[in-house]
């Protein structure tokens, strides 16, 4: 994942200055908090979370139906090696 390093943003300042988050999320988009200078956390606006747990729902959705599609099209060998 790409991220402009100006959306990033020490965990210190951001504890101490958190309306400089929300400033770099509403111009940015988001906002990275790091932690040990690592990336560890990402701040978003609502609208794009809402987003996000809708694809990720849409996602394990697909994941299951393959599943069960793959049990479906294979379940006599299933039953076979589980003799």
């Amino acid at each position: 994942m790409m991220v402009n390093t100006d959306s990033m943003v020490p965990m210190t300042e951001a504890n101490q200055n958190f309306s400089r988050v929300t400033r770099l999320v509403d111009q940015a988009g988001l906002a990275v908090i790091l932690k040990n200078n690592k990336p560890r956390y990402i701040v978003v606006d609502f609208d794009e979370y809402e987003e996000f747990q809708a694809a990720r729902e849409a996602r394990r959705k697909k994941v299951e139906a393959t599943a069960d599609q793959l049990i479906a099209e294979n379940l006599e060998a299933f039953r076979e090696l589980a003799k």
